[in-house]
């Protein structure tokens, strides 16, 4: 894992950053409308999971499955979406999204439904005590 990482300026830009897993940075993407996490390994010039070692894809997966475990557990969802695109943010990284059969998008994809709704400082400290002491629970699996 190289120790110079640094976040792309748009994960930057949309994301709030949470908890270190230990290859990757976990993001909320700044969208109160969703559960909507990002797992970015903190890895330079990545761009497709292929590109990473044999052991730190096996540490993504890891953490994927496990966050995605996580998140159905707290939210209740009717289905996890995990994607890795990269259409527009090159770096890697993998949105791991809780959707409900009643979300404003559903059936559809997330992506450009409807326009990002920030979370309030209020919303943002709910999340954050709902969530937190499950994720370092996980930490503790690693």
């Amino acid at each position: 894992m190289n120790t110079s990482f640094t976040l792309h300026h748009l994960l930057q830009r949309d994301c709030l950053e949470l908890i270190d897993f230990p290859l990757s940075k976990l993001l909320v993407m700044n969208d109160s409308q969703y559960p909507w996490f990002v797992l970015v390994p903190k890895v330079e010039n990545i761009k497709d999971i292929y590109q990473l070692d044999w052991a730190d894809q096996q540490q993504l997966l890891n953490e994927s499955s496990l966050l995605s475990e996580l998140l159905m557990q707290v939210f209740n969802g009717d289905k996890m979406n995990v994607a890795a695109l990269g259409n527009v943010c090159p770096q890697l990284h993998v949105h791991h999204i809780v959707r409900f059969e009643e979300d404003k998008a559903w059936p559809k994809p997330i992506w450009g439904e409807h326009p990002m709704q920030a979370y309030s400082e209020a919303e943002l400290a709910e999340l954050k005590n709902k969530l937190m002491p499950a994720l370092e629970s996980i930490l503790a699996q690693f």
